[in-house]
């Protein structure tokens, strides 16, 4: 019997099967994969198709931010869906009128105009092409501890390793160091900085050519590289830098967005105007694709007599958009953001105590509800942990993790409680006391 034709429920170890023999996972080895079945999801907890259940401390992709299955953007898919599904991005609907709006209210300073995807590598991918019809200029900057996304564009951009297996990607993408405190890549500590960080990304641009750089582009806060949080003067700094030789300063805030550091964005932490933001993920909280590039109003002009050469299939699809502005509502109407002020100060805390009583955390960074906990071997030495037995260890227990080489990613839902927060670092805490045992004494 064909598949599609089957009418009985497929087994937990049918789907795992099924998905794994005829559809690709990403970023992966095929045959080494062991995906979770999922069924059903509520709140900030999933299960699986043996009824498990899963405390999700990262939000899925860190994009989950309303948590699983919030009324209010489920109804608004479900009632979109009933009035228009498609219609092309050449005519105007009601959600893409409002939420383009809402979008211009709520983004900082003089940004106004969106150009919508349907993620946030499309969402990159754009912007490129919108700072290079711009500016005239074809060379685009970006940090080696990055990821801007997986197409051609926005993985050349990406400075991580996942780039190369993509090379050779677009001309013109040059890539700096990054502010990475714990690990300086110049030598220095937090006591005798100099921010050399900064001063290298001018050094750069003048090798570079400052008449031949379009764009510089930024995650608000570092995010799957490792939760690297910047120096406060970084974002001014950078702001400055790209007002003294005319070129754009791009934000994605792709993962950093959308109250996860507890604001809109994670430039309104630093009071940053950039001329362009990318973002995606918490736009509608994961429910729907959806990205969008908010240009400012100057950039917008330009191309009010000038084609903008980019298009979408999908750009401004209806349910999407609806799920949008449901999720911004929620955002507001729940007070999430203050709620994200207050567990983030109670996380920290948290964070703080399991550094100072686990020998295996070299370091813990946190803002909002988006932090991280670095692992090493010796504090001293600050040798990377391997991370594996851990994460292994919390999924095992019901705990849904990510990591990124020896650094343990915490961003769960938004909506977390106290009580929820402490479960899933109960759990932490019994892991970190076993990777304890792997430290150098």
């Amino acid at each position: 019997m064909n598949i599609l034709e089957q009418t009985d429920e497929l087994t937990a170890q049918e789907i795992v099967d099924y998905n794994k023999e005829y559809t690709f996972f990403s970023w992966s080895a095929q045959g080494k994969l062991n995906p979770i079945p999922v069924t059903g999801a509520e709140g900030v907890y999933f299960w699986d198709a043996n009824g498990k259940r899963y405390l999700d401390m990262v939000a899925q992709l860190v994009n989950s931010n309303l948590g699983h299955q919030h009324p209010k953007v489920v109804k608004a898919i479900q009632d979109q869906a009933a009035r228009l599904t498609y219609i092309s991005p050449f005519h105007s609907t009601e959600p893409r009128a409002r939420l383009g709006k809402k979008l211009a209210e709520i983004t900082p300073g003089d940004l106004k105009k969106t150009f919508f995807t349907l993620g946030g590598s499309d969402a990159n991918e754009n912007a490129i092409k919108i700072a290079r019809q711009y500016t005239g200029r074809h060379k685009i900057l970006a940090r080696y501890r990055s990821y801007h996304g997986a197409t051609h564009g926005a993985v050349a951009l990406t400075g991580d390793y996942r780039r190369l297996a993509s090379e050779p990607g677009i001309s013109g993408v040059i890539h700096f160091l990054d502010p990475y405190c714990y690990r300086c890549p110049f030598g220095w500590t937090k006591d005798t900085c100099k921010r050399q960080c900064i001063n290298h990304v001018e050094e750069v641009i003048q090798h570079e050519g400052p008449d031949q750089i379009a764009a510089i582009f930024l995650e608000g806060v570092t995010g799957t590289n490792g939760l690297i949080l910047p120096p406060d003067d970084y974002w001014p700094r950078m702001r400055e830098i790209c007002d003294k030789y005319g070129i754009l300063l791009i934000a994605d805030e792709v993962m950093s967005g959308w109250g996860r550091t507890g604001k809109w964005f994670a430039v309104d932490n630093w009071n940053v105007v950039p001329d362009i933001i990318t973002t995606a993920k918490g736009i509608t909280s994961g429910y729907m694709p959806l990205g969008a590039v908010i240009v400012s109003e100057k950039i917008a002009q330009y191309f009010d007599d000038h084609v903008l050469y980019a298009g979408l299939t999908y750009n401004g699809h209806a349910i999407s958009c609806a799920a949008a502005v449901a999720t911004i509502e929620a955002y507001e109407e729940e007070n999430i953001f203050e709620r994200v002020d207050e567990m983030g100060k109670y996380l920290g805390e948290k964070l703080e105590g399991l550094k100072a009583k686990h020998p295996c955390v070299g370091d813990v960074r946190y803002i909002g509800l988006f932090s991280g906990i670095e692992l090493v071997k010796n504090c001293e030495t600050k040798e990377p942990l391997d991370i594996a037995p851990l994460k292994n260890f919390l999924i095992q227990n019901g705990v849904y993790v990510f990591t990124f080489k020896s650094i343990l990613i915490i961003a769960p839902p938004l909506i977390i409680s106290k009580d929820e927060l402490d479960e899933g670092l109960a759990w932490v805490d019994e892991g970190l006391a076993m990777m304890d045992e792997k430290t150098a004494d």
